[in-house]
C-alpha cells in the first residue's frame, strides 16, 4: 500500500496533467476566436498570428494557474489582450488609431448566401476602422458573443464603459454605412 505522501503527490500530479489537458483543449477549441480577437487588437494578420502563438505558449506555461475550467476562452482572451498591451507599451504606442484592413476569408462565414458574406465583409472593414477601444469591445460582444459583464471583466473596465463604447461604435458604424450607401448611389448614377 502506498504511503500518504505518495498518494498526495500522485493526486497533485494528476490535477496538473488535467489542467494542462484542459488548456490544450481550450487552445484547440478557441484558437480561431483568439486569432480574430488578436486581429481586432492589432489590425494585422501577421501580428494576430504572433499574438495567437504567444497566447498559446503563455497559457501552456501557466496552466497551473487556472482555478476553474468553466471559461477558459475568457482566460485565453485575457492573456491575448495582456500580451498585446505589453507589446504596445514596449513600442511606446499609446494612441488609438483607425485601421484599414481588408477582411480575411476566415473572418466571414462561408455559405451559399453571397450577399450576406459581402455585407459581413463590408461591416468588418468598417469595424476595423473604429478606434481600438471600440473595436475590441465590438469584437468581444458582437462577434465573440461575450456578455457586457464578461467583456468588462476581460477588458478590466466598468460595465458602463462597455455600454458607452458600444453605443459610440454603433453611431459611428451607422454614419459610415449611411455615408457608404450614399457613395454607392452616386457612383451608380441613380
Amino acid at each position: 500500500m502506498k504511503d500518504k505522501h505518495t498518494q498526495v503527490a500522485f493526486y497533485s500530479m494528476s490535477i496538473e496533467i488535467t489542467s494542462e489537458q484542459a488548456v490544450r483543449g481550450a487552445i484547440q477549441t478557441h484558437s480561431k476566436r483568439v486569432w480574430r480577437f488578436g486581429l481586432a487588437l492589432s489590425g494585422a494578420k501577421d501580428i494576430a498570428d504572433d499574438l495567437l502563438q504567444a497566447t498559446c505558449l503563455r497559457a501552456l506555461e501557466r496552466h497551473h494557474q487556472i482555478t476553474s475550467q468553466a471559461r477558459l476562452d475568457s482566460w485565453l482572451m485575457t492573456i491575448c489582450r495582456s500580451i498585446w498591451l505589453n507589446e504596445l507599451r514596449s513600442r511606446s504606442v499609446r494612441k488609438a488609431q483607425a485601421l484599414s484592413v481588408t477582411p480575411e476569408a476566415e473572418l466571414v462565414a462561408t455559405g451559399p448566401d453571397a450577399e450576406t458574406n459581402i455585407f459581413a465583409a463590408e461591416v468588418f472593414t468598417l469595424v476595423m476602422q473604429l478606434p481600438e477601444a471600440q473595436r475590441e469591445t465590438v469584437m468581444l460582444v458582437f462577434v465573440e458573443g461575450y456578455s457586457y459583464r464578461e467583456a468588462a471583466a476581460l477588458l478590466d473596465v466598468p460595465i458602463g464603459t462597455i455600454m458607452s463604447r458600444l453605443s459610440n461604435a454603433r453611431q459611428k458604424l451607422k454614419i459610415a454605412m449611411q455615408h457608404d450607401g450614399a457613395d454607392t448611389v452616386r457612383r451608380s448614377g441613380k
